[in-house]
């Protein structure tokens, strides 16, 4: 895998830094990006530039970067096979941004979700940054020729801005940027919180015993399953609607022990959910274990972790660049001669 041009469709997906990796991540997105790599041309970041909306310790937000791209790797992304790379080491992502800022309607920006939900949450700090936050995620996006990006149903609004954006530049400039699509692998759960089940699995979540953590530890595991909120009854049975506690820890169960909802139900049939609980906080600790150990042990080899991220930035780059060169000869600029493509990263 060296950013050059294949036959293959163009995947590209990120996760921010900005907290530790959950369970969520990875069985709703990571696990698949496994898989979607032996079949399609795959660009996997850290999107650390994201991560600034809210305030961040710089250091922290150096070791979670190094850490995630450890968790990344023991999940079983290879960077041989993907592009694994940070966001800031490819400067074209914040320079195309910029571009498509001005292509942007304020009246899109505003509709956003997202940018809805984070500014209650967050009265205090209601940036510009928070409000442009989709148009970097499209020069993500667009500037890798993406065919398709993998995203749960709460997040297409994102692609689909991603594509008003290109699909507005495209008609006054040619054809520039592919337009990407959408894509909800029919393989992968939607991890919901454990004390929130209306709520999804977020490092942000405000009550940290909803989430569980890639690199928690056995007791902790276990722990924060033993009060996980389930429903009234004590029948272990999938029915999202009057059932989301149970139905969320059944989902996670199923992803964990490779088991059907039906196999769960017979299996926990005139059981309680304490020995429900308590065989789903096992199948976890099992799930994770080796990917706990792996990560920790790249995490101490920061040599070869550099390695990684500094030849995934070249590659990034090659492809980047080129997009971005094309995008500044559309609009005008004066093309750049004898300006290094990819500086030198430095920690």
């Amino acid at each position: 895998m060296d950013g050059k041009a294949t036959d293959k469709k163009i995947i590209f997906s990120g996760i921010q830094p900005s907290g530790a990796l959950t369970l969520g991540s990875y069985l709703g997105a990571i696990k698949n990006w496994v898989t979607l790599s032996e079949t399609y041309d795959c660009r996997y970041c850290i999107v650390d530039m994201h991560a600034l909306t809210s305030r961040q310790n710089p250091a922290e937000l150096r070791r979670r970067a190094i850490d995630q791209l450890a968790q990344y790797i023991a999940c079983g992304l290879d960077p041989e096979k993907s592009i694994i790379f940070i966001q800031s080491h490819v400067p074209a992502h914040a320079e195309l941004a910029w571009v498509l800022n001005c292509y942007t309607m304020f009246g899109e920006l505003s509709r956003m979700t997202q940018f809805k939900d984070k500014s209650a949450k967050n009265t205090d700090n209601i940036n510009a940054g928070l409000f442009t936050y989709p148009v970097l995620m499209a020069a993500d996006i667009l500037l890798y020729q993406t065919d398709l990006v993998p995203v749960g149903e709460d997040q297409k609004q994102h692609v689909e801005i991603c594509r008003d954006i290109a699909g507005r530049f495209n008609g006054i400039y040619g054809d520039v940027f592919r337009l990407p699509e959408p894509f909800i692998p029919k393989v992968g759960a939607r991890i919901m919180s454990l004390t929130s089940p209306e709520s999804k699995m977020s490092k942000s979540d405000e009550d940290p015993g909803g989430c569980i953590y890639v690199m928690q530890k056995p007791d902790e595991i276990m722990r924060a399953f033993k009060r996980a909120v389930t429903d009234s009854g004590g029948a272990v049975r999938f029915d999202p609607v009057q059932k989301p506690g149970v139905s969320n820890l059944m989902q996670i169960y199923s992803a964990a022990a490779g088991l059907s909802f039906e196999q769960i139900e017979s299996e926990f049939e005139g059981r309680g959910y304490g020995d429900f609980k308590l065989r789903l906080g096992e199948a976890v600790v099992e799930l994770l274990r080796p990917i706990r150990e792996e990560a920790e042990r790249l995490a101490a080899d920061r040599a070869h972790l550099e390695s990684v991220y500094r030849q995934g930035a070249e590659k990034a780059s090659r492809a980047a660049e080129k997009t971005l060169r094309k995008v500044y000869r559309k609009i005008g600029f004066i093309e750049k001669k004898d300006v290094p493509s990819c500086p030198s990263i430095r920690n």
